[in-house]
C-alpha cells in the first residue's frame, strides 16, 4: 500500500495530539509524521517524534498538511503549504466561508473534496456535530430552518478550560476564592450563555457558524438557523438541541428510520428506558448519538431532536482524518 507524508501543525495543542492518535487508530497510511509547531515547541517530543518548527522548509516533501492552529497561523503558513504541494486540511475558522474552499463532513458531503484549490475547510464542531445528526433528514425533505441551543463542554476552550472547571470545583469545596481566567465567569455549578464576541444583532460569531457553515455543507443556501451557544459545566462532547422545520412534513417514524441508517450515527431514543444521547456515552468516540426525536408542537412540520457529540474527535480531529482518507484516491 502507498504511503503518504503527512504533517500535523499545531502537533502540541489537544487537537494536534488527537490527530496522531486517531491516524494510528484508523491505520492511516503514513509514512513520515512530521510535528510542526512554534519555534518554542521545536525539539520537544511526543509519542516518538520530534516536534520540528512550522516554515517553508519544513513543509516540503508532505502530501498532507492537517492544521490544528488558530487562525493566525493558518493565515500565516497557508501559501507556504499550497506551494510546497502539500494539501491543506484545516481546522481554523480562516477559510470556512471562502468560496474556492470546500467545507467538509465526509458524512454529508464528500464530493467537495474534489474541488479543493490546495486546502481544504474542516467545519465548526458544533456545526459537524448538527449537520450529521440532521443530514438524513434532509436528505428525506430540505430542512428550512432551524431553532439550536447548544451547550458546550468546557473542553472545546482549549486544555485551560477543564483545568479552571476542576480548580472552581475544589476551591469552592473548600470555600476558597478564586478568580477566572478562561471564562468571563464562574463556570462550575454555573452556565454562560456566550461563546464568542457579537457578530451579528445580538447573535455571537460562534452561534453564525452553524447558519454559515450549514448552508454550504448541506447545500442549503437559504437555510436560516437561529442559534444560541451556551458553555457548561461538561469536560467534554457537546449537546445540542435543535427545532428544525422541513419542506414536507417528516413523521417521527421516518425520522427515526432514517436517522438510525445514517452514516456517523448512532439513535438512541427510548424515553421509556430512559436512554438519550448524553456527553458522557459519546465522549472518545466517533459517532453523533440522536435521540428525542418528537414532533414540533408549535409546526406540523416541525421535528425536535438531541444530539452529543464528541467536539475534539468527530467535531475537529476525526472529521479531518477523514477527509484526508477522501483525498488519497486523488493523491
Amino acid at each position: 500500500m502507498k504511503k503518504y507524508n503527512v504533517g500535523i501543525l499545531g502537533a502540541t495543542g489537544a487537537v494536534g495530539q488527537e490527530m496522531m492518535k486517531i491516524l494510528a487508530e484508523r491505520s492511516f497510511p503514513v509514512g513520515e509524521l512530521r510535528l510542526l509547531a512554534s519555534k518554542n515547541s521545536a525539539g520537544r517530543e511526543i509519542n516518538g517524534h520530534v516536534v520540528v518548527e512550522a516554515c517553508r522548509e519544513n513543509f516540503e516533501g508532505l502530501d498532507i498538511i492537517l492544521g490544528a492552529a488558530e487562525n493566525d497561523i493558518a493565515e500565516r503558513f497557508v501559501d507556504d503549504i499550497k506551494a510546497s504541494g502539500a494539501v491543506f486540511i484545516d481546522n481554523s475558522s480562516a477559510f470556512r466561508l471562502c468560496p474556492e474552499v470546500p467545507l467538509v463532513v465526509p458524512e454529508i458531503n464528500p464530493g467537495d473534496v474534489k474541488k479543493h484549490k490546495g486546502v481544504i475547510a474542516n467545519p465548526n464542531c458544533t456545526t459537524v456535530i448538527s449537520c450529521t445528526a440532521v443530514n438524513a433528514l434532509n436528505a428525506v425533505s430540505p430542512i428550512e430552518s432551524m431553532v439550536v441551543s447548544s451547550y458546550q463542554a468546557v473542553s472545546g476552550a482549549g486544555a485551560a478550560g477543564p483545568k479552571e472547571l476542576f480548580g472552581e470545583v475544589e476551591a469552592i469545596a473548600k470555600g476558597e476564592s478564586f478568580e477566572p481566567k478562561v471564562f468571563a465567569y464562574q463556570i462550575a455549578y454555573n452556565v454562560i450563555p456566550q461563546i464568542g464576541g457579537e457578530q451579528f444583532a445580538g447573535y455571537t460569531s460562534e452561534e453564525m457558524k452553524l447558519q454559515n457553515e450549514g448552508r454550504r455543507i448541506m447545500h442549503l443556501p437559504e437555510l436560516k438557523v437561529s442559534c444560541t451557544c451556551v458553555r457548561v459545566p461538561v469536560v467534554r462532547s457537546h449537546s445540542v438541541s435543535i427545532c428544525l422545520k422541513t419542506k414536507e412534513k417528516i413523521s417521527v417514524e421516518r425520522a427515526r428510520e432514517v436517522i438510525a441508517a445514517a452514516p456517523g450515527v448512532k439513535l438512541v431514543d427510548d424515553l421509556g428506558a430512559l436512554e438519550y444521547p448524553m456527553p458522557l456515552d459519546t465522549q472518545n468516540q466517533d459517532l453523533v448519538f440522536v435521540g428525542r426525536i418528537r414532533e414540533d408542537l408549535t409546526d406540523e412540520r416541525g421535528l425536535n431532536i438531541w444530539c452529543c457529540g464528541d467536539q475534539v474527535r468527530k467535531g475537529a480531529a476525526t472529521n479531518a482524518v477523514q477527509i484526508a482518507e477522501l483525498l488519497l484516491e486523488a493523491l
